[in-house]
């Protein structure tokens, strides 16, 4: 194998689409697709742009409900990409952003209640986590906010559920993926790990 030394412009390498809900100034809903999320024990680690308005939401109503989409909801998402609740349309995004607060209409997806947080959930996603925030900082240049978010309920459809018990199924569950700017879904299994909890 030849590697070449490049500077890519983004990052990308592949992690899954999440969709964060997160309460307005004015009691709306946010809806906005990101790719930064990682899960530390019950904890999600999201970061998001710190100009945009799921950042101020989460300093200022620190609760969250992070949606995991499947690949074939891809096009959902993608409606969603070019829109901004924060309004004006903060400057470095004017040129292909447009301001929108209906998300949940423009998506075509649909709002369901909580149960133990304020924002709402996604129907469609078969995974959801209603999280509270419990610290927020940005990241060391200044562009992101870096939030730490305490899963407290977890919903899941119950056909990524293995019957009787809290495990997602690894064969029944796809999340989107964010690979380069670009969307898949997973391909076939590999292989499982030693600390599996759901073992073929």
């Amino acid at each position: 194998m030849t590697h070449l030394t490049i500077e890519p412009s983004i990052l990308y390498v592949g992690t899954p689409v999440a969709l964060l809900t997160t309460v307005n100034e004015d009691d709306t809903v946010n809806l906005a697709p990101m790719s930064s999320a990682w899960a530390l024990g019950d904890v999600v680690v999201l970061g998001v742009g710190v100009s945009g308005q799921t950042a101020i939401n989460l300093r200022a109503r620190p609760e969250v409900v992070i949606n995991y989409p499947s690949p074939e909801q891809w096009e959902s998402v993608e409606r969603l990409a070019p829109l901004t609740a924060a309004d004006p349309v903060p400057s470095h995004k004017q040129a292909r952003f447009r301001h929108e607060r209906a998300k949940f209409t423009a998506s075509g997806l649909t709002p369901v209640p909580s149960e133990l947080v304020t924002p709402p959930r996604v129907a469609e996603c078969p995974l959801q986590f209603e999280a509270t925030v419990l610290e927020a900082d940005l990241d060391a240049k200044g562009n992101f906010l870096i939030a730490q978010a305490r899963v407290v309920r977890v919903h899941a459809a119950r056909e990524i559920v293995v019957p009787g018990t809290s495990h997602v199924d690894p064969a029944a569950w796809s999340p989107l993926i964010y690979n380069f700017r670009h969307y898949y879904g997973l391909g076939p299994e590999l292989g499982e790990s030693f600390r599996t909890e759901t073992p073929r």
